[in-house]
């Protein structure tokens, strides 16, 4: 009977051992996976360095109105871009600026999540920096300025001319790190 017992916890200690492995290789996989999701989808074409260094020609024949969108959710926060819109180059650098104010007595971290229209905009859209990135801190009643450079390709279908860029700012739980995107 001992013997049996034995038999059976050895042959499941054994099954254990493998799903363990098994488990440890899956999540080991998991983010040369994710990394190729994001790069197929374009969801994770934030930095990437190929955008920082290839040559994009202006397309000077063209004109972009791109729009600017700034909400919160949530928040007791003020959130607006300082210009509505700017008329652009495809392939042109663009530094915006967005103004947020905590008008709140207590410090809050939020993090703005985008979105854009047309909805496929994301695959022609660089961003070299933005606030999204990473979590904001504010402070009761401060104010902060905070930049958005980015550029549209000139890939973008010409029946294009008008683009929105929008951002919705998120309370972030206390001691939870940035959202990635």
């Amino acid at each position: 009977m001992v013997d049996n017992k034995l038999k059976v916890n050895i042959v499941m200690m054994k099954k254990l051992l493998v799903f363990t492995l098994i488990m440890f290789i899956f999540g080991y996989a998991l983010v040369p996976f994710y990394e190729k999701f994001c790069e197929i989808t374009g969801i994770n074409n934030l930095l990437q360095p190929d955008v920082l260094t290839k040559e994009i020609r202006v397309d000077e024949d063209r004109w972009i109105t791109v729009e600017f969108d700034a909400n919160t959710r949530g928040l007791p926060w003020q959130f607006r871009p300082l210009q509505s819109s700017v008329r652009i180059h495809p392939g042109q650098p663009v530094n915006v600026m967005y103004e947020i104010t905590n008008d709140s007595e207590r410090e809050i971290n939020g993090q703005a999540i985008p979105s854009y229209s047309p909805r496929f905009l994301e695959k022609h859209l660089k961003k070299f920096e933005c606030f999204c990135f990473t979590k904001q801190v504010l402070k009761p009643n401060e104010t902060r300025q905070m930049p958005v450079q980015f550029m549209i390709e000139p890939s973008l279908p010409v029946d294009i001319q008008t683009v929105t860029i929008s951002y919705t700012f998120f309370e972030l739980p206390a001691g939870v790190s940035a959202v990635k995107k």
